[in-house]
């Protein structure tokens, strides 16, 4: 992907950060935009459209859980890959983080190369995706895979985009029980490190999206789609 020039925006208020960040991503020769603040963030993700962010947390004028809140508040931004860079691994920050919409977490300080392996893995996930654009039905719910969105009795419902792909793996084996670990493997890959709270989070905030019937919770084991 990295020949079809992907445009990756980071936003750090360290400059030397973002230094060593660009100059890590232009070796592997993706298009590089670069914001300080959180505010200047917003703007220029509005302006140039990138198809990821790396997005510091702890920043002056906006933090980066309020950008991301505002970046999934907006349509436009329902494909965008969000994964945040911190010095703060607590289990409650990458909670946080996952609750308003973020697809990874990324902590510093940064290793290049484990930083570059985690964007490939992002994008890869991305492009899979997009090749596959077959409407998937059950019962009440319909899934439109190239518009990302969720149709429940006719009514479209927007997801983040980690949100989208856990309900579409659920409905496209109605009544099988995805197991956890299944689960992190499918949607977050085996190559990124996450919370263990992080599924819970994305059930939790697909139910308050489309409704508590349709997911159901197998104690200690994982989840399951049925009607």
């Amino acid at each position: 992907m990295a020949n079809e020039k992907i445009r990756i925006l980071i936003v750090d208020d360290e400059p030397d950060i973002l230094e060593v960040i660009e100059y890590n991503l232009l070796k592997e020769d993706y298009q590089v935009i670069k914001a300080f603040n959180g505010r200047e963030a917003l703007e220029k993700a509005r302006v140039e459209k990138p198809n990821l962010i790396l997005l510091d947390i702890m920043m002056p004028e906006m933090d980066g859980i309020e950008v991301c809140r505002e970046l999934r508040s907006n349509h436009a931004f329902d494909n965008t890959l969000i994964a945040f860079l911190t010095a703060r691994n607590e289990d409650f920050t990458q909670v946080q983080g996952f609750d308003v919409g973020a697809d990874d977490y990324i902590t510093k300080p940064i290793k290049p190369r484990l930083l570059v392996s985690r964007i490939k893995a992002l994008l890869r996930r991305t492009g899979s995706a997009d090749q596959n654009h077959e409407q998937v039905s059950y019962g009440d719910i319909s899934i439109d895979e190239e518009k990302y969105l969720v149709y429940v009795k006719g009514k479209p419902i927007s997801l983040a985009k980690k949100e989208f792909e856990l309900i579409q793996l659920l409905v496209s084996r109605p009544g099988k029980v995805f197991t956890r670990q299944e689960i992190f493997n499918k949607i977050w890959g085996m190559d990124v490190i996450v919370g263990d709270r992080t599924i819970d989070v994305h059930i939790r905030k697909i139910r308050e999206k489309v409704g508590e019937d349709y997911i159901k919770t197998i104690k200690g084991i994982g989840y399951k789609f049925d009607q």
